[in-house]
């Protein structure tokens, strides 16, 4: 009887599934998103969006942006919540993690807000899925010379 070959995903593909599952702790009313920063092949933090540690949650207290109409990808100082790359990189900070040199997979490009923190904490190269609509963050992350590569099966 022939053994059934096991089929392994690339590292990619398993990070980027890591970061799919963390989205699903994500308590925001509009998008679930989800972050993994990896070094050397070893996860170093993760991260989704929701609100600040021991606050109530979006969907206990509501969105603001969604009463207001706001459009996703602006006015981000009305968010309750942190999106998960800040998750991420405060996780780190907090256990004292250096994310100097890592590669970041994230469910969504992105914003630019984030972006100027990605190239602080010493990102190197972004691994993203879904887009975001934010043009500005691109411009920072081109400019700093950070990779950026949308995840092959989210084209």
């Amino acid at each position: 009887m022939k053994k059934k070959a096991n089929i392994r995903p690339s590292w990619d593909e398993y990070f980027m599934n890591i970061a799919r599952l963390v989205a699903t702790r994500s308590t925001c009313m509009r998008r679930q998103v989800g972050a993994v920063v990896v070094k050397g092949k070893q996860i170093l933090a993760t991260g989704y969006n929701g609100a600040p540690a021991g606050l109530a949650h979006c969907e206990k207290k509501g969105c603001v942006r969604q009463k207001l109409n706001i459009p996703s990808g602006e006015r981000h100082e009305l968010c309750r919540a942190l999106h998960a790359e800040q998750n991420a990189f405060l996780q780190a900070a907090k256990h004292g993690v250096s994310l100097d040199g890592s590669t970041v997979y994230i469910t969504n490009q992105p914003c630019s807000i984030c972006a100027k923190m990605i190239i602080n904490v010493g990102v190197k190269k972004i691994i993203f899925g879904g887009d975001y609509p934010d043009a500005f963050a691109l411009d920072f992350l081109k400019e700093a010379k950070i990779e950026l590569e949308r995840f092959a099966d989210c084209k």
